[in-house]
């Protein structure tokens, strides 16, 4: 939702485009690090209570812009959204696999395919709301609206959710310090924030930030191949390199999506002239396209396929995108928009299944939040791209200096796809 509020919230608090971003990157920045430590924290103490405890965070939210009014009070919201939201996608991962093993049989394609296609839709549907609240009550209306909604989540969880003491505890006998290791917590902690606070402004040169974050990864290295539960399993990934590309392909694929949804919704009010609910209904199309290749997707078991098309769609996408200009026909901005829908569901899809397949058991909550992790920094990365080429205000060239560099991104991630082997092994199954 916050898409189509940043060209609003810009005017009535007198920002720069270069600063309203920050809205974006603050609940990035948040989810980036909270994402594999309440995987960590559901690993351990079960997936139900994590999730509930993120709903009220983020129903707390929800009010904070009333109560801090500005710039800061928003940004304050967007990273308790970003902290509280992080504890779903590996809360719902967690609870999928112990249910699994509970009853001795798979996970079905079409139940673990509802996890991305309930994120896409929702992710897809926020910009057209996003835009509709805007135009009836304001852009605090977006914030707001957390309420309600985590509240209605919480009597849902609390009565649907199976209860945590029936799940398998095979770190049982581990002290709480030794299974959740809070010193690779707070190694990743550091490394992932000073990583991304120096992608969001390269403009300032902060390069002491980006030594900061290479000596707090290779610290995090060291201590984990000597942790007795990692929190990162470092040999897992140098070992199982399907998971590591896994991540690499959900960065290069979000940093285009993310790219094109913020970049596109401020061109599309700033230079093209759409108030915020048509430029969220620009974007609609792109949601109903998400979510029906999704459910198509889903209810298949091929992998390799779906991640070819993925790559391959965003370079159509991107030529398109060169074209546009303030005069272009509603057509266009319709169908560009859309194309973009197509990765993201089939990328969101595939490569959870992906993930899925290749994580063991106890370290699928971890698993999982990585892997958000890496579509936040794609999204961090999309931030500081927007934000260094459109400045304070955005134009027409910059937008097409953005589909050039989203041009170079979908090349990389055709030829990461197309030359994995491991996936052409996981669409035989």
């Amino acid at each position: 939702m916050v898409s189509v509020a940043l060209a609003p919230i810009s005017r009535d608090l007198g920002i720069g485009a270069s600063q309203a971003i920050w809205l974006v990157a603050a609940l990035y920045l948040a989810s980036a690090v909270a994402q594999p430590t309440m995987g960590k924290l559901a690993d351990r103490f079960g997936p139900k209570k994590v999730f509930l405890t993120g709903l009220v965070i983020v129903g707390v939210a929800g009010v904070v812009p009333e109560v801090l009014t500005g710039f800061g009070g928003a940004v304050t919201a967007r990273v308790l959204i970003g902290i509280g939201t992080s504890s779903a996608y590996p809360a719902a991962l967690t609870t999928l696999r112990q249910h699994s093993l509970r009853i001795g049989k798979p996970t079905p394609p079409l139940v673990l395919g509802a996890l991305s296609i309930t994120s896409l839709v929702s992710a897809a549907a926020g910009p057209p709301l996003g835009g509709a609240l805007i135009a009836a009550f304001g852009w605090h209306a977006i914030f707001l609206v957390n309420v309600p909604l985590a509240a209605f989540g919480v009597v849902v969880a609390a009565l649907w959710l199976p209860s945590d003491r029936l799940r398998t505890r095979p770190d049982v006998e581990l002290p709480v310090l030794t299974a959740l290791d809070p010193l690779g917590m707070l190694l990743m902690t550091g490394a992932v924030s000073a990583l991304l606070v120096f992608l969001l402004d390269l403009s300032a040169g902060l390069w002491w930030l980006l030594a900061v974050a290479v000596v707090l990864l290779v610290l995090l290295v060291v201590r984990e191949l000597h942790a007795t539960k990692p929190f990162v399993d470092v040999r897992l990934l140098v070992r199982n390199g399907a998971l590591s590309r896994t991540y690499a392909r959900l960065f290069l694929t979000y940093l285009l999506a993310y790219t094109m949804t913020y970049g596109f919704s401020q061109w599309v009010q700033d230079v093209a002239g759409y108030p915020s609910d048509v430029a969220g209904y620009l974007q609609l199309p792109a949601a109903l396209v998400a979510g029906v290749v999704s459910f198509l997707v889903a209810r298949k078991t091929a992998v390799r396929g779906p991640l070819v098309v993925a790559a391959l769609t965003p370079l159509l996408g991107a030529v398109l995108l060169l074209l546009l200009d303030a005069r272009s026909s509603v057509v266009l901005l319709i169908v560009v928009p859309a194309l973009f829908g197509v990765p993201q569901a089939l990328a969101s899809v595939s490569n959870q299944a992906a993930l899925y397949r290749v994580v063991p058991a106890e370290y699928i909550g971890t698993a999982a939040g990585l892997s958000r992790t890496s579509v936040y920094i794609g999204a961090i990365a999309a931030s500081s791209l927007i934000g260094g080429v459109f400045g304070q205000a955005p134009t027409t060239p910059d937008l097409h200096v953005l589909a050039g560099v989203m041009l170079g991104v979908a090349a990389l991630l055709t030829v990461l796809t197309v030359a994995d082997r491991a996936l052409a092994q996981q669409g035989s199954r």
